[in-house]
């Protein structure tokens, strides 16, 4: 029976092939459109999140502030040092912590024998460079042998090495900070870079080794990665600070925070709200296909009017009227859905990326928005073309089961 009906329905496409190819085209064009819309989506959330993973995501910075607030006997202005004591400290009472480096900077002049320039050089800990993901390029990185030796080593950044070395070999020669020579150990990888922005023209050198360079008894920051909930570790780093410190851990500006884990979780509902806006728009689109397919099957029912008349009149029953207008909705919708998912991912493969951070970013073409047909968007257009198709045709189906047998004869 089921056979007969769905033959049945491929007889009538085949009569009516080109109201049925125009409609076919309109459901293949919907459901591309929900597939491509949604993978722009996911592509636009991979972007976001590619943007973020270059740093680490798991990472969080701590930097000295002013009190704001009044706190037991301390008056509020007061400012709040951070020191090495605070890196110990925060290993020893703030929960999920995995590395910390202590941070001190200053602007000094950076030279070699050709060129000169006043940037910002940085004295870390080896922890950093996993902490912030400094991958190296050339050479090696900062180790702990050369904070315990006070080795006067150094790694540049991408552009760092450019402005001073252009083209040439620098690991194992020599730069002079703050006229002060050092050797050059490593060349990191470039990171994304927007505009004029300094990423990649960091000159790094061993903590204990900054000392030459700055006093180091008071730090700059302090970074640090961790495992768990970046709300309840920030917690416990301000409540861990402000017991030493003396400051009410609500005084969110005795010490700044800066939470990796938090700008991404807001860029996260932002991306989701992207996706449910495109979604609802590709659905719209579905939905007027889906529409369109309803008026060309309540034409189909106008045009055999009389042939239902006859089947009805040869003993036909509504449940098999129904079946078979219902059939060939689903049967256009099917072969539209499997026309429009070929379609979306050959547009996919065409297109490829749609530029997005590489426009404002140098080696920003990591971040551009790479169209990611996954299955589960395509098992969810699916799921929407079979309730479209399924509520179009059903319409006109049972228009047509109900049709009086006696008045369809008399149809003209």
């Amino acid at each position: 029976m089921i056979k007969d009906i769905f033959g049945q329905a491929m007889e009538a496409m085949r009569f009516n092939m080109r109201r049925t190819t125009i409609t076919i085209v309109g459901m293949a064009w919907g459901i591309a459109t929900v597939i491509l819309l949604l993978a722009f989506g996911a592509g636009f959330g991979r972007a976001i999140e590619t943007i973020f993973a270059q740093w680490g995501t798991n990472m969080m910075g701590v930097f000295p502030g002013t009190t704001s607030e009044q706190a037991g006997g301390s008056r509020a202005g007061v400012l709040v040092r951070l020191t090495r004591e605070d890196v110990e400290r925060i290993q020893e009472t703030v929960p999920g912590i995995i590395h910390t480096s202590a941070v001190v900077s200053k602007t000094v002049p950076v030279a070699n024998d050709l060129h000169t320039y006043t940037w910002e050089v940085e004295g870390i800990e080896p922890e950093l460079q996993t902490i912030q993901k400094m991958d190296i390029a050339q050479g090696r990185a900062i180790s702990q042998q050369d904070l315990t030796e006070r080795r006067h080593v150094v790694i540049l950044g991408s552009e760092s090495k450019s402005k001073l070395f252009s083209g040439a070999y620098a690991v194992g020669q020599n730069i002079r900070l703050n006229g002060i020579t050092f050797e050059v150990i490593g060349i990191l990888q470039a990171k994304m870079q927007e505009g004029d922005n300094d990423i990649n023209r960091m000159v790094k050198v061993p903590f204990t080794t900054m000392s030459d360079i700055k006093d180091t008894k008071y730090l700059d920051g302090i970074w640090m990665s961790y495992n768990g909930n970046y709300l309840e570790v920030e917690k416990a780093l301000r409540t861990s600070l402000a017991g030493y410190h003396a400051f009410r851990p609500t005084d969110r500006n005795a010490v700044y925070v800066a939470n990796i884990m938090q700008g991404l979780a807001q860029f996260r509902i932002v991306t989701l709200g992207l996706q449910v806006l495109l979604l609802f728009i590709g659905a719209l689109t579905l939905g007027i296909a889906g529409i369109g397919l309803m008026n060309i099957m309540l034409v189909s029912v106008q045009q055999r009017t009389r042939e239902i008349g006859v089947e009805k009149a040869l003993g036909a029953r509504k449940r098999h009227i129904l079946f078979q207008f219902l059939a060939e909705a689903l049967v256009i919708s099917s072969i539209g859905g499997f026309a429009g998912v070929a379609l979306a991912y050959i547009v996919s493969k065409v297109v490829g990326s749609v530029t997005l951070y590489s426009a404002i970013a140098t080696n920003g073409e990591a971040a551009d928005i790479h169209l990611l047909i996954a299955p589960a968007t395509v098992l969810m257009a699916s799921g929407i073309l079979i309730i479209v198709g399924t509520i179009s045709g059903m319409i006109p189906a049972i228009q047509a089961a109900n049709l009086n047998p006696i008045e369809a004869l008399r149809y003209e």
